[in-house]
């Protein structure tokens, strides 16, 4: 209740000001050359390197070799035993062929593993730089025992005597072998391996990953970034400077990946901007450009132009008469011709190519009118940090579409600009500057590769993940161009295959010689302003500390008392209607195991109020939706345990007890027992208005009879004002506050009873404007149960301005639910009509106005679903769908798996054994990843699973089948697909249905055996043959059925179909490498698509789109 009082006298008012902070002046950069010694310990943390061997094979009387295969000795690498095997006359090619083996693979255990990057090398006895060398790289397995190259060099250059390749029928040939672990993906820790800690991506940010990464890694700049002079009132989602400052001290000091949110935002971008696809050479120069805007006036103004800035001078110069031209222009970065051009330097002799302006073209020279004349660039000075754009995309006119040039184009290591007495500068050039550059960092779309201290050790930055790379990689990755496949099955008939490298870099940087030591500099802690070091440690600090709450989140309850001091001291600043913020009261983090008694023990040591005088009362929202103290804790409650009592309390809300704390307290401010209470006493709260100072504040509680009446207490309530006793006073009810505030007079002589909100029958809307304000946010909703999801459901009239709880309150009382955190929510997409992909989180959203949302538009549907534990609860853990198939029974059941999220595939697949019928006890079961009817992956028991998708993806377990354990060392696991051809499509497009599987072939076996094979493999279905033959004898005839004649069985790469006879040798076609990528070869069942078509709800392929960048801020 709220009482109101005549105004008093009025009173002066007092004027306030705000405080005022100064900020002291920012200090000079220093710049000093970094020692080994003295690098940041994120640069020099110690990286144990794999077991590298080189072995050295000499074959004599080479030429006499009359036999197909040739092994080496064995000798050992990293415990291992490797072995050498060539194919004298070539493996079904005019070419050596060459391969990597593991010596004792046929007696290794079921499901061994091992990963080695290697080089086989032919040496050339006369000049060794002519030495043949190729390198790669292969996780060796029981499948796949070997690993090279079927096309390794002519055999003519062997055997021509003036090559140096075979001296005195000696050839000596080369393995250098260095085996690495072979690292759980997820559980590799990038600073742990290297030192240093990549980026996250936001969704299409691994462009701009890529660039601040490589402007991290320059020293210089990232100092002068560090000096920009920042405040610690500043905000790093509203400054730019301050947003990559923290981005860069977290890089050089974080132990894990870095977020980009804070310095995307500090760009004014939202998240749309953050999924478009965005051209980083544009970004790098718009963000360049932000950034020496922002570095004027300080002491590092002039940093970007110093680094990155050169100049060019364009010219035309007649050739018959006296007259030059010429401009001086300045660039940041230059692009480089890629298509035609084999290297940089035949970039740069395009780039400064002269060009001849004669005939219709002539130049038109003052006072000379048109003349011939030659055209063209010439450099005055490059900068200390050269960026070189290379040209990888072209416009297609054809296509009307930019394509991507995949042509080789290679990149020194050193780049010599001089060369040729200086014919890429002008004649005004510096010539005492000697423009010798090294190469400091490489990428393109999706990774970079950096070497941070110019030394031979390379970093590959891909996202959150860095590993070490060597020179030879990093540059051949880069290349681009075409690059042969090395084989693994030595002795098929195989042709090479050669494919195209998509990923090659887009973008160089050199730094200057002469200028890597003031580039490559150090930076330190000093370099970094002091309230930026003590915010990014404490964030850390919070992290650290936030991360471990919630990881005992489970064991704890947040219990929040609220006491009368609370209600004083927030009455009427902040809080206005209601009585109390319960996240500015005083909350404990208590066991749940902890008994409640116990817990009051803690109370009395906190506020200093003996146990005995304690008495607890428990919060409830009532029918108007105001939140009050609604009883007091019964004794036996109290011996519960501070989880039971939790449970019991807030039934749909969070995992919070929220409590009252009443104390009653004498004259002489000395607490006392609690008044006895009965059923008929109601606890009144009570707010003194004064219009005058328009001021509300509250001044105390009262329990009264339900019988009495207002006018009872009259007396009492002027005391607690302060009041004459007889002072005529107003009370008022709260009844709510939004949509629109009611709050009613009070009739004195009414008992307390009837103006319970409980038997309050008010109207909603008691005047004019309070109506119009219920129309203008009303919403009717329509509900739909998610698992129908085409049907409707029912309707419900809300407001736009309901909370998440509003809501789900609201639903739940329409159904029947008493406890409404078990409700899950999912907004509707206008675009597809369906429900979008993923559910609404607990309290994720505001209002309801939000929860219909999409895009530009606003939907009136939402689907719900009904859970069996709290949503709260199920956030913690992990849910997958796994369809099931059986291995002996024509039948696919769908389960739910649900599991914590730190969770790994073998626990889903433990856990889905309790759930199925199993063809015999002992059977083990897989999990794979199917995709448009192919399979994608086969998870390994120990992945994790909080990162795997099953919305757009299938997941499929089954029994893994006996033959399949027990693979010969012929024998092969190959994929089989169904597919048919589109007649509206190109006669080579294949379209894949049904449900694809795998097949164990032997060597040797004919199509026709293969065919017996799929009747008796209890994955192919019967169905699908529609055989009237008993299936358990083999029957020949099974070839010759009607119905399977009319399929067709092909081998289809790269979706080619080849078509198999009966008689051809199925195992040939099969080469013995990892079938799970862009080359990916499989058995195809041609045969018409029968099954019922069914509208497919599976998600589409997400289209990116570039747009200009734009940095707003």
């Amino acid at each position: 209740m709220t009482m109101m009082t005549p105004p008093p006298l009025d009173q002066e008012d007092e004027m306030l000001v705000p405080h005022s902070d100064f900020v002291e002046g920012p200090q000079p950069m220093e710049v000093v050359a970094a020692q080994p010694e003295s690098a940041t310990s994120a640069e020099n943390q110690p990286v144990e390197d794999p077991p590298t061997s080189r072995f050295t094979w000499t074959i004599e009387n080479f030429s006499r070799l009359n036999v197909k295969k040739h092994y080496s000795d064995v000798f050992f690498v990293g415990g291992y035993k490797w072995r050498i095997l060539i194919f004298p006359k070539g493996n079904n090619v005019d070419h050596l062929s060459m391969y990597l083996d593991v010596a004792d693979s046929a007696s290794l255990p079921y499901g061994w593993s091992r990963y080695a990057q290697f080089s086989l090398a032919v040496v050339n006895q006369i000049q060794h730089k002519y030495t043949i060398r190729k390198d790669t790289q292969h996780q060796f397995n029981g499948r796949e025992s070997d690993w090279g190259f079927t096309s390794f060099m002519p055999l003519s250059e062997i055997y021509d005597p003036n090559r140096g390749y075979l001296v005195n029928d000696t050839l000596i040939v080369e393995a250098e072998v260095a085996v690495r672990r072979v690292v759980d993906y997820w559980a590799y820790d990038s600073k742990k391996e290297t030192g240093y800690v990549g980026l996250k991506n936001q969704g299409a940010t691994c462009y701009m990953n890529s660039l601040l990464q490589t402007l991290y890694h320059v020293p210089y700049f990232r100092k002068a970034v560090y000096h920009m002079p920042t405040t610690e009132n500043d905000m790093p989602s509203g400054s730019i400077p301050l947003a990559l400052q923290s981005l860069f001290y977290k890089l050089q000091y974080s132990d894990n990946s870095v977020a980009t949110k804070e310095l995307t935002k500090s760009f004014g971008w939202d998240t749309y901007d953050s999924f478009m696809q965005h051209d980083v050479q544009e970004l790098n120069r718009v963000l360049c450009e932000k950034l020496e805007d922002k570095m004027k006036g300080t002491v590092v103004e002039g940093t970007i132009q110093h680094l990155f800035e050169g100049h060019h001078m364009n010219y035309i110069e007649c050739i018959n008469v006296d007259y030059k031209s010429t401009r001086k222009e300045s660039f940041y970065d230059l692009q480089l011709d890629v298509k035609g051009c084999r290297d940089v330097y035949a970039s740069f002799d395009k780039y400064v190519e002269v060009e001849r302006l004669e005939g219709d073209n002539k130049y038109h020279a003052e006072q000379y009118g048109l003349q011939d004349a030659k055209k063209g660039v010439l450099f005055i000075d490059f900068p200390p940090v050269l960026q070189l754009q290379l040209k990888r995309f072209e416009y297609d006119f054809m296509r009307d579409t930019m394509v991507k040039i995949n042509d080789r184009y290679e990149f020194p290591l050193q780049l010599d600009l001089d060369k040729d007495n200086g014919k890429y500068l002008s004649p005004e050039a510096d010539r005492s500057v000697r423009n010798l550059y090294t190469l400091h960092s490489a990428w393109g779309h999706y990774y970079a590769f950096i070497r941070p201290t110019l030394s031979d050790q390379w970093y590959k930055f891909d996202d959150e993940r860095v590993t070490k790379e060597d020179t030879k990689r990093a540059l051949e990755e880069q290349y681009g161009g075409e690059e042969e496949l090395p084989q693994a099955n030595p002795g098929f008939n195989n042709v090479p295959f050669k494919f195209t490298k998509y990923s090659n870099a887009y973008m160089l940087v050199y730094i200057r010689e002469s200028d890597k030591e003031k580039i490559i500099c150090n930076v330190d802690e000093k370099d970094i302003a002091e309230h930026l070091r003590v915010r990014l440690k404490k964030e850390q600090e919070e992290k650290e500390h936030k991360k471990k709450e919630k990881a005992e989140a489970h064991l704890y309850t947040i219990i929040k008392v609220a006491r009368n001091e609370d209600l004083v001291e927030q009455i009427g600043r902040g809080i206005y209607f209601d009585l109390v913020d319960h996240d500015k009261v005083r909350s404990f983090r208590i066991q749940k195991q902890l008994a409640f008694n116990l817990f009051k023990e803690e109370v009395a040591k906190e506020f200093g109020i003996p146990v005995q005088f304690q008495r607890f009362w428990l919060w409830a929202r009532r029918q108007n939706h105001t939140y009050r103290p609604n009883r007091p804790l019964t004794p036996l409650e109290e011996t519960q345990s501070v989880g039971q009592l939790r449970e019991v309390s807030n039934k749909a809300h969070n995992a919070e007890l929220k409590l009252f704390l009443e104390v009653d307290v004498g004259l002489d401010k000395i607490p006392h027992f609690p008044p006895e209470k009965t059923k008929e006493d109601i606890l009144l709260f009570f707010k003194l208005y004064d219009p005058e100072k328009e001021e509300l504040r509250y001044v105390g509680r009262l329990f009264v009879k339900s019988t009495g009446k207002p006018v009872d207490i009259l007396e009492k309530l002027n005391e607690l004002a302060g009041f004459d006793p007889a002072e005529e006073i107003e009370l008022y009810e709260e009844i709510k506050f939004e949509p629109t505030v009611m709050c009613e007079v009070i009739d004195k002589n009414l008992t307390f009873r009837s103006i319970s909100p409980e038997n309050d029958k008010m109207c909603r809307y008691p005047d004019v404007p309070s109506f119009l304000e219920y129309v203008h946010n009303r919403q009717v909703v329509h509900f739909r149960s998610l698992e129908k999801p085409k049907e409707d459901g029912f309707c419900l009239e809300l407001s736009k301005l309901y909370t998440y709880d509003d809501v789900v309150e609201r639903l739940a009382r329409h159904i029947g639910l008493e406890d409404p955190t078990k409700l899950r929510l999912t907004s509707h997409n206008c675009y597809s009509q369906q429900p979008k992909p993923q559910p609404l989180k607990y309290r994720g959203v505001e209002h309801l106005s939000d929860m219909l949302a999409h895009y530009n538009q606003t939907s009136d549907i939402l689907y719900y679903e009904v859970l069996d534990i709290p949503l709260p609860e199920l956030q913690c853990l992990k849910t997958l769908k796994v369809a099931f198939h059986h291995a002996t029974k024509d039948e696919v059941v769908i389960h739910s798996i649900r599991l914590p999220k730190n969770s790994t595939v073998g626990d889903v697949l433990t856990d889905l054994k309790t759930k199925v019928d199993l063809s015999h006890p002992d059977a083990e079961l897989r999990l794979l990843e199917v995709f448009y009817h192919k399979i994608y992956k086969i998870f390994p028991a120990n992945e994790k699973i909080e990162n795997i998708n099953d919305q757009y993806w299938t997941l499929r377990a089954e029994e893994i089948p006996e033959e399949e354990k027990n693979l010969g060392p012929q024998d092969r696991l190959i994929h089989v697909y169904h597919f048919t051809k589109d007649a509206s499509q190109n006669q080579t497009q294949v379209q894949n249905f049904g449900e694809p599987f795998f097949l164990v072939i032997h060597e040797g076996e004919t199509l026709a055996v293969v065919k017996i094979e799929f009747r008796r493999s209890c994955r192919f279905q019967m169905k699908n043959f529609q055989s009237k033959f008993d299936p358990s004898p083999i029957d020949l005839r099974i070839i010759f059925h009607p119905f399977l004649v009319q399929w067709k069985f092909a081998f289809l790469s790269l979706g080619r179909p080849e078509y198999l006879q009966d008689t051809d040798i199925v195992s040939h076609r099969f080469q013995r490498r990892d079938i799970y990528g862009a080359w990916e070869q499989y058995l195809g069942l041609e045969h018409p698509d029968t099954a019922p078509k069914r509208a497919y709800t599976a998600n589409q392929s997400r289209h990116t789109f570039e747009k200009p960048v734009k940095i707003y801020n």
